[in-house]
């Protein structure tokens, strides 16, 4: 571990940390001056899955006076969150850094890397497959003499929390990789549980998604795949660190037994 982090008087820790989150800041802020001409363009694209399902001659409205402004402008705000997130993550890991030791720097920045791909991936996921299935549904069970047209901030509220739901589950793996090489839990505890997560998916799928059983189903089953990755790497990995505890302990036999022989 780092001698200077530990030396390092709180005074100055608090002004690093403010001088990353000035920086963090600044970064999301110049991505946002860089792309809010386009906000419109950027709100658009994200309703595209709904515009393409939506009966002839119908369209999103606003119900609010500032809503053709507020929402592609929050909307915008947080595309610029997303795409600064790999910066953001340096930030905070250049923080963290110091008061690591080394064998933990070489874990966490596969995990942080990992990480972040696997949000993209989350997202992606939520805007190309569920987005179009979710919203078929519902533009297809519509009463008859009622028109599907939504209004552009309950849009983005509901595709925001999809959103944030998908690019979270898709960190399953590595949530579970870190639990079982941190010796928190065992990977055949994890084994034993299976029928239990696979409910639990569901029924964490039916909380956060909406009331219908296909949103619920395209949360619940990637959840459960995703645990079953992370299950595989944190056995692989668990089973390398027991062959490397045997090596370590046959080798202090050894020397133990040659400090004895004369």
């Amino acid at each position: 571990m780092s001698n200077s982090t530990g030396d390092m008087p709180i005074v100055e820790h608090l002004i690093e940390l403010r001088n990353r989150l000035i920086r963090m800041v600044l970064a999301v802020l110049v991505c946002f001056l860089a792309l809010v001409a386009f906000a419109n363009d950027i709100y658009t694209f994200i309703a595209a899955p709904l515009q393409s399902l939506m009966p002839e001659g119908t369209s999103m409205i606003a119900t609010e006076v500032a809503s053709p402004f507020l929402a592609p402008f929050k909307l915008t705000l947080w595309v610029c969150v997303a795409i600064t997130m790999p910066y953001l993550l340096i930030q905070i890991w250049g923080f963290i850094a110091p008061g690591l030791y080394d064998s933990e720097k070489r874990l966490a920045v596969p995990l942080v890397v990992s990480s972040i791909f696997l949000f993209y991936a989350g997202l992606a996921f939520a805007y190309y497959v569920v987005f179009p299935l979710v919203f078929g549904f519902f533009t297809s069970i519509s009463p008859d003499g009622v028109e599907v047209m939504t209004d552009i901030n309950a849009y983005l509220s509901f595709v925001m929390r999809l959103f944030f739901v998908f690019g979270l589950a898709f960190e399953i793996p590595v949530a579970i990789f870190l639990l079982i090489r941190m010796g928190v839990v065992e990977p055949d505890s994890f084994a034993s549980k299976r029928p239990y997560v696979f409910l639990s998916c569901f029924v964490l799928g039916m909380l956060v998604t909406p009331p219908d059983v296909i949103s619920q189903t395209i949360l619940a089953l990637p959840m459960y795949l995703l645990f079953e990755v992370g299950l595989l790497l944190g056995r692989l990995t668990h089973k390398k660190k027991d062959e490397l505890d045997e090596i370590e302990e046959e080798f202090g036999r050894q020397i133990k037994h040659d400090e004895i022989e004369p």
